[in-house]
């Protein structure tokens, strides 16, 4: 559903309660076109998993709010520090008076503290956090893709990978959810914008998102996917690798 003409700002579920806010840029602002996506989940404990560009941020407060009223979140989650992550953070703290900011314990300690209006709820590698229906867990992942205090969120229920900047694909103009290919398309990406950390344990990584069987990957750029998402992750951990 369009939330914003102008921009082309839209939310669709996703998953049971999930929804994928997504606002395209297009070839003329940056070449070949890009989006930017934030996750809501929908409970008794609202979460918002990246806050988005600060500039974007009357773009996703009113897509966030054509489902659940911005006041009622309780988290804004974030994969790892960086503006399309957490950029709108404290303008939702502001708008959600009783909303903490979520990541992991090295993201609180280096960064979010510091930035944040309101200290962090940091989650260690393996906690979860119960949101009401949808409990989710943090998986610590330093440097998978970049940052030492990366991590990704899993919904146990929906078995649901927030996987962040891991298979970004460019173009403005994807499906909200999609089974095709994702792979192929990200690699093309990654060669052109070499985003990724050289860490040596990609494939140890790679893995410890692959046991957690996902059904389906919130990409932060690009198509959601629903499919084999251990199998995919093994794939890109092997491109990885080599």
């Amino acid at each position: 559903m369009i939330t914003n003409q102008q921009s082309g700002t839209s939310i669709d579920e996703i998953a049971d309660g999930i929804f994928r806010i997504s606002t395209p840029v297009p070839p003329e602002s940056i070449p070949g076109g890009f989006t930017f996506n934030q996750y809501l989940i929908v409970d008794d404990c609202p979460l918002l998993y990246h806050s988005g560009l600060r500039k974007m941020f009357p773009l996703v407060k009113e897509a966030v709010e054509s489902v659940v009223s911005v006041s009622s979140l309780q988290y804004i989650g974030l994969s790892h520090f960086e503006a399309d992550e957490c950029g709108a953070l404290n303008e939702f703290l502001e708008a959600a008076p009783d909303a903490q900011p979520l990541c992991s314990t090295t993201a609180k300690m280096v960064s979010v503290d510091d930035f944040a209006l309101r200290p962090a709820r940091a989650l260690a590698d393996g906690e979860e956090l119960s949101l009401g229906a949808h409990v989710v867990r943090w998986i610590d992942t330093p440097h998978f893709p970049h940052g030492w205090e990366c991590g990704h969120l899993f919904e146990t229920t929906t078995k649901t990978l927030f996987c962040g900047d891991l298979f970004t694909q460019g173009g403005h103009e994807h499906q909200p959810l999609t089974s095709e290919d994702i792979l192929h398309s990200s690699e093309a990406t990654r060669e052109v914008f070499n985003y990724f950390c050289e860490t040596r344990q990609v494939r140890e990584l790679a893995e410890k998102l692959a046991s957690t069987s996902p059904h389906i990957l919130t990409c932060m750029h690009g198509a959601a996917w629903e499919g084999d998402g251990g199998n995919l992750l093994r794939e890109l951990g092997t491109r990885l690798a080599q």
